[in-house]
């Protein structure tokens, strides 16, 4: 039975996250697109310079950055200016989010054909500008990509099932198109005139989750929605500041987002959880057993657990460049998944408020409570 769970695991995975959707190579811009890129920033002198550097080394260049600062306190906004971006400060209004309302910001003062929306924590390597376009041109309306995970301190690798599961549950990897659309807010790519006719953040400037609520803009609309995985070409650094920040960053969005994402995605991708639940438990008791009792170690126990793990390799490889100690100790991120999920579960369907960046977001529906 337990080596049942574990294959299941790996079957559900593979069809949920087995084929991530790649950026085309590409070298060049057509001559009439101008692009302009948007970064919205609270508190990111220390993520912007990475960013910035790239973007000065993008080539093709883009026509114009513009760094909008969300309120900083941090020197944001003279780290935006060493690097010769176009600097807005901002604060947002009663009835606006903090990125939303900065995103509005950007994309007002713009003058660019198209709009590339970047979060500080991304970096771009050289062509992935080019590769953006290309794939806008061939099939337009919102071009979204989910960067690739690049983990530093140990910490980081606590994200892993995190990561998997934000993916998993959009369904946008997946042999079956999804329900839901769906879009990754840390980099978003569009034409201005497309973005007009969504409406653009100012239709979803009270939207803890975004980029989802942009992507059904766009599908009402008419226009198409794209999801791809960065690979080498767009990759981030998710929450540097610490387990703190990390804690936060995930409960803001990981149970909204379950609750917004296509509905087969989402059962999946509780399968996919559940069977590692039940490896990690069954097979954990099992070896400590025979480990305590001094006695032989459980064959089938050992193999699910290392079907598990090698799956998890070769998944995890797919989203980020995660150690193999967190595939072959994958309860441990399993039981940080967990815990974030319950947190946010109780902050964003009970308390209805998240705390980000030193803001108390409060979600819709909290006075009626």
């Amino acid at each position: 039975m337990i080596v049942a769970f574990g294959a299941a695991g790996v079957a559900m995975g593979t069809w949920l996250l087995g084929r991530p959707q790649r950026l085309r190579p590409a070298s060049s811009i057509p001559s009439h697109v101008q692009v302009s890129v948007i970064i919205p920033a609270r508190n990111e002198a220390a993520t912007l310079p990475r960013l910035l550097a790239s973007v000065a080394a993008l080539h093709p260049a883009p026509d114009e950055v513009i760094v909008v600062d969300d309120d900083s306190d941090d020197g944001t906004t003279d780290v935006a200016t060493a690097f010769g971006a176009t600097v807005i400060r901002s604060q947002p209004p009663v009835g606006w989010l903090g990125k939303t309302h900065a995103c509005h910001v950007g994309a007002r003062a713009a003058t660019g054909s198209h709009l590339l929306f970047l979060d500080a924590d991304v970096w771009l390597a050289p062509r992935s500008l080019a590769m953006l376009t290309a794939e806008h041109a061939s099939r337009s309306g919102l071009v979204s990509v989910q960067p690739y995970h690049t983990p530093s301190a140990y910490y980081e690798e606590l994200s892993a099932y995190c990561n998997a599961v934000a993916m998993m549950g959009t369904g946008a990897f997946s042999p079956r198109r999804p329900a839901k659309p769906v879009a990754f807010g840390d980099c978003l790519f569009t034409s201005a005139a497309e973005y007009q006719r969504s409406g653009g953040h100012d239709a979803v400037r009270h939207e803890l989750l975004e980029d989802v609520a942009l992507a059904r803009r766009y599908s009402e609309r008419g226009l198409p929605v794209s999801c791809f995985a960065g690979a080498d070409h767009i990759r981030f650094r998710m929450y540097p500041g610490g387990v703190r920040q990390l804690v936060e960053g995930w409960t803001k969005n990981i149970a909204s987002g379950a609750t917004a994402a296509d509905r087969v995605a989402v059962g999946g991708t509780v399968l996919w959880v559940s069977a590692h639940v039940a490896v990690a438990v069954s097979a954990g008791a099992s070896i400590a057993g025979s480990v305590l009792a001094r006695s032989g170690l459980p064959r089938r126990g050992l193999a699910a657990w290392a079907l598990i793990a090698v799956h998890q390799r070769w998944l995890l490889g797919r989203i980020g460049s995660f150690r193999v100690s967190t595939a072959v100790g994958f309860p441990i991120p399993l039981t940080a998944f967990l815990a974030i999920f319950t947190r946010s579960t109780v902050l964003t369907g009970w308390r209805r408020t998240v705390t980000w960046r030193g803001r108390s977001i409060p979600l819709p529906g909290r006075e009626r409570r």
